[in-house]
């Protein structure tokens, strides 16, 4: 076992791996609570992550992972999709020629999503952007990398994004009928008290900020983090 895993690992590191699923319940894959033994003898030592769970772990430790159970859980479905998305821009990045205004537009354009996972990261992160003319490029990608993936990890909730719905209301809010903030803010409420889904008050802000031509806002990985078509955010 130990060396097919070896030999899967290092065939799964060739590929452009954004995510990873792991069986429920599996001996091997499962991702916690599997029952681990001493290699000889029956004796039962603890639960943990399976053997091939815990070598793709410690292999790829940015690369996105779930248990399959796990996905039925909307939030938690949602939260997985977007790290999948996230970690191939980042690639995407990391692909390119290295230019600290690349990185700064990158970071840019993530601020509100970082926002709505962790305040902590977003800090920290933003940080690290600001003395990025003072670290090496490898460090610089490694330090970042950790974080932006950490982050992401941590869970978005509904007060974590009202915060967020309504910092990016206050780009356009003057341009606004009385109406128009009304509607918006009552929307934004609904959804806090978990009366409509994410969805509603982020088509209104996407609208607006088309309707105005809400520069900074436009390029905002937050309004658009997946593709529509999953239709995640109706059920968050």
């Amino acid at each position: 076992m130990a060396k097919y895993i070896k030999n899967r690992i290092n065939t799964l590191g060739a590929d452009d791996l954004c995510g990873y699923i792991f069986k429920s319940k599996s001996p091997s894959c499962g991702m916690s609570r599997v029952p681990l033994y001493y290699e000889f003898g029956s004796h039962k030592v603890k639960h943990g992550p399976g053997m091939f769970a815990n070598a793709f772990i410690n292999s790829f430790p940015l690369v996105p992972t779930e248990d399959e159970g796990r996905l039925n859980d909307p939030r938690i479905r949602e939260n997985f999709i977007v790290r999948v998305f996230s970690f191939k821009r980042f690639n995407l990045l990391l692909n390119q020629k290295f230019s600290l205004g690349k990185w700064v537009k990158f970071h840019t354009q993530h601020k509100f999503l970082l926002l709505a996972h962790s305040r902590k990261h977003y800090d920290d992160l933003g940080e690290l952007v600001a003395h990025s003319k003072t670290i090496k490029p490898l460090e610089l990608k490694k330090k970042y990398g950790k974080l932006f993936m950490e982050a992401l990890t941590c869970k978005s909730t509904p007060k974590k994004n009202t915060d967020v719905l309504l910092h990016m209301l206050g780009f356009f809010k003057k341009l606004l009928t009385k109406i128009e903030k009304e509607d918006i803010l009552s929307t934004i409420e609904d959804y806090r008290s978990e009366i409509l889904p994410l969805i509603v008050p982020v088509t209104l802000i996407r609208h607006q900020v088309k309707k105005h031509n809400i520069e900074y806002l436009h390029d905002q990985v937050y309004l658009n983090p997946h593709p529509k078509e999953l239709m995640l955010l109706n059920h968050v």
